[in-house]
């Protein structure tokens, strides 16, 4: 018997494909693995494992036996914008299949992992295990996992509620270790723990310019009427190009008449965006079903947004953040708290907290606040409802809708040090009117 634990760096062959489906579908039919209660079909788990190997912050681990895959997992780091929390790491997604178990093909694979750990510097791996995974848990014990906590109400199978265990294991050195332990923050005054990460400043801020698309040209509406729009230029590929040279990093796009028509509309505009640069684009405006989302991640599109359809079909978002893992973000547009849709027509009685906390459960990678009254205006953001909603995440949450001034970035700057789950902002008419250079607002965010 031949065994191999490797980290997948690139597309699997056909045949290795169908073998981790058949080890995953097996695992899932024997209790559990990934959330799925029940096997989702090949189709399904084939654009998950593919939209893994485009995440940078997972890596996925396969492990054979005698050449074919039966077991893999996966390592997960935090957010790039999460500064305390980089040199940890969470071990998910572990599974051997049942028809491989008990020839210590699970402890190899979960070694193989701790070096791949080790190699992208992590000093701590973290793991959280179903309580009826007995054979799991002691798996994890053996390799000097420690038990620190028990959730109680980790998972609902079967009609019963099943409790999680949480695990951790120092990776560092001896001397290492000493360093971690001796450091320990104990808890001030106010119960809140101090330690060296307060004083730190928070890592920079993305900045997301926007392009916003109407009858093929960039414009920007104000508070979302379609009726006052801004015309800005007529060729949205070049105005990629001039962000792209200023030296942004990523790209915000709109199709407003997607938004209302409920399906893609501005498709040459958002085609030529994608083609002139090789900045990530996110893109937000009518997707509402899988063919979509899968038509524009074809087409090069590296994040999609859903903002109408997550009130209205919340189980295409899971099943579109299931399938592609990373590449999915909620749109939560509102209006004074409460969420709006259909281009911002229409609004909910649904609170935007309930419904970002809804999207988190659903798998998405991040979420977009807009305050709609505030968007176009200049005003600057609505920083109260922002960094709520950020305290109640453990994903990114984006700012967008009235930044009009540097001040207003360097606000938002100063509330991401005590908030550190927002990741950046949104900016669209005050670039274009000049009011803000992009120099100048990479500079203060970046500076974060």
């Amino acid at each position: 018997m031949t065994v191999v634990c490797e980290r997948v760096v690139s597309s699997l062959s056909p045949d290795d494909m169908e073998a981790l489906c058949e080890a995953v579908t097996a695992g899932i039919l024997d209790g559990g693995g990934f959330g799925w209660l029940q096997p989702p079909g090949n189709q399904a788990l084939e654009r998950y494992f593919e939209g893994l190997l485009l995440v940078q912050e997972r890596s996925l681990y396969v492990l054979r036996e005698d050449g074919i895959i039966c077991g893999a997992g996966q390592l997960v780091r935090p957010p790039s914008s999460y500064e305390a929390h980089a040199a940890t790491v969470n071990l998910t997604g572990f599974f051997v299949a049942p028809y491989a178990r008990g020839r210590g093909l699970g402890r190899a694979l979960i070694q193989a992992m701790i070096q791949g750990a080790k190699a992208m510097g992590s000093t701590v791996i973290n793991c959280d295990v179903r309580e009826t995974h007995a054979a799991a848990i002691g798996l994890f014990r053996s390799l000097g996992f420690e038990h620190w906590g028990t959730h109680p109400y980790y998972a609902r199978i079967g009609g019963q509620t099943v409790r999680g265990l949480f695990f951790s294991k120092l990776l560092a050195g001896e001397h290492e270790a000493a360093r971690w332990q001796s450091s320990i923050a104990a808890p001030d005054a106010g119960g809140a723990p101090v330690s060296p990460e307060t004083t730190k400043s928070h890592q920079g801020l993305m900045l997301y310019p926007a392009i916003d698309l109407k009858d093929g040209a960039c414009v920007r509406l104000r508070r979302g009427e379609m009726e006052d729009a801004t015309h800005y230029s007529d060729d949205p590929a070049a105005q990629a190009k001039l962000f792209e040279e200023a030296g942004c990093r990523h790209l915000h796009v709109v199709d407003l008449n997607g938004a209302f028509a409920g399906k893609s509309t501005n498709v040459p505009a958002i085609e030529s965006i994608v083609k002139a640069t090789g900045l990530p684009v996110q893109l937000g405006g009518g997707i509402r079903d899988m063919a979509a989302i899968e038509r524009w991640l074809e087409a090069g599109v590296s994040r999609i947004i859903l903002g109408s359809v997550a009130v209205k079909d919340p189980e295409l978002v899971r099943q579109a953040a299931r399938a592609f893992p990373g590449q999915i973000v909620a749109g939560i547009d509102a209006r004074q708290g409460r969420v709006a849709t259909e281009g911002w027509a229409e609004v909910s009685e649904l609170e935007a907290n309930d419904l970002a906390l809804r999207m988190e459960d659903a798998g998405v990678a991040a979420i977009i606040f807009t305050e709609i009254t505030r968007d176009g205006m200049l005003a600057g953001l609505d920083l109260e409802q922002t960094a709520d909603m950020a305290r109640r995440l453990s994903i990114p949450v984006i700012a967008s809708g009235g930044v009009g001034t540097l001040d207003h970035l360097r606000d938002l700057r100063a509330i991401a040090r005590d908030v550190p789950g927002i990741s950046g902002a949104i900016v669209g008419r005050a670039l274009y009117d000049g009011r803000i250079s992009l120099k100048d607002a990479l500079d203060v965010l970046g500076s974060c």
